[in-house]
């Protein structure tokens, strides 16, 4: 099998986002630092993961291997729709976020699409239909449609998790058991999309089995020049599983990362949950005294 190497640094590193990524992260801390809110620890440390998680996504060699194996673009979008958003929301504190909820109109806007059959609704249309073959295609060939669609797919993640995970003055979030059947039909409602590739008895994307469709797609995140000085054939160069058992590995890890993230979630909204039952009930016990 070929190395990644081949394809350049810049290709495999992306220092432009990594730069851009450190330049947000001091950005954060310059305004923790300065402003009169407390930010604790945990939230500094949840903003950091989710950076760096982003970064492995979006800016390391992730993000190459992503366009030459079909399972590892799936797992990328698994942690980078699943686990950077609530991440994000949970590390930044709240005070950066009702500085631009006092615009109205992005309050209204904001309030609106986070309700949650909305959020729900949208984020899982957005996903399944980007992961529609023919618009698949069309997308993972054009820098600026590819760019569009990453970018809305990431604001509805951020919407679906915001009723979930949200701690903003004026935004309400869903209580202990409708937050657990928010998470079910969030599964569910994903669910098509992964048995659609799971089950499929041949390839679907061309950017993946199309020599040329293939290129289109790499020239995303590889010069054009190293391109050109390449003699490519296909993704089989870079991995010895067939393009059929890699796109259903690829439906597979989907499904099994959003249980885990979901698990987890269920997990802390239980703990959560039940920590205020009982501290309702020991008030009324101490009232009835």
């Amino acid at each position: 099998m070929m190395p990644l190497s081949i394809f350049g640094f810049e290709a495999m590193w992306s220092p432009y986002f990594f730069i851009f990524l450190v330049a947000v992260t001091i950005a954060y801390f310059w305004l923790v630092n300065r402003a009169k809110e407390q930010t604790t620890t945990k939230q500094k440390t949840l903003f950091v993961t989710a950076i760096v998680l982003l970064y492995i996504c979006k800016g390391s060699p992730v993000d190459l291997l992503g366009h030459l194996m079909f399972s590892v673009h799936m797992t990328q979008m698994a942690v980078l729709y699943l686990m950077v958003p609530p991440l994000l929301i949970k590390g930044i504190p709240s005070w950066m976020f009702e500085a631009p909820f006092r615009v109205r109109i992005i309050r209204s806007m904001f309030t609106f699409f986070t309700k949650p059959l909305i959020a729900l609704f949208l984020f899982n249309g957005i996903f399944s239909l980007y992961h529609v073959p023919l618009i698949f295609d069309v997308v993972k060939t054009n820098m600026w449609l590819h760019a569009f669609m990453t970018i809305a797919i990431f604001i509805a993640a951020m919407m679906m998790w915001w009723p979930l995970v949200n701690e903003v003055r004026g935004f309400p979030t869903l209580s202990g058991l409708k937050k657990m059947g928010y998470i079910f039909a969030d599964g569910v409602l994903l669910t098509p999309a992964c048995a659609l590739i799971i089950f499929a008895d041949t390839p679907l994307y061309a950017t993946y089995y199309d020599p040329a469709a293939w290129i289109n797609a790499l020239a995303l995140c590889v010069p054009q020049t190293t391109l050109a000085s390449l003699e490519l054939s296909g993704p089989e160069m870079f991995s010895s599983m067939s393009l059929l058992h890699d796109q259903q590995l690829g439906g597979v890890l989907m499904k099994i990362i959003q249980e885990i993230v979901y698990g987890v979630m269920l997990f802390f909204i239980f703990i959560e949950w039940y920590r205020k039952e009982r501290n309702e009930e020991h008030v009324a016990v101490q009232t009835t005294k």
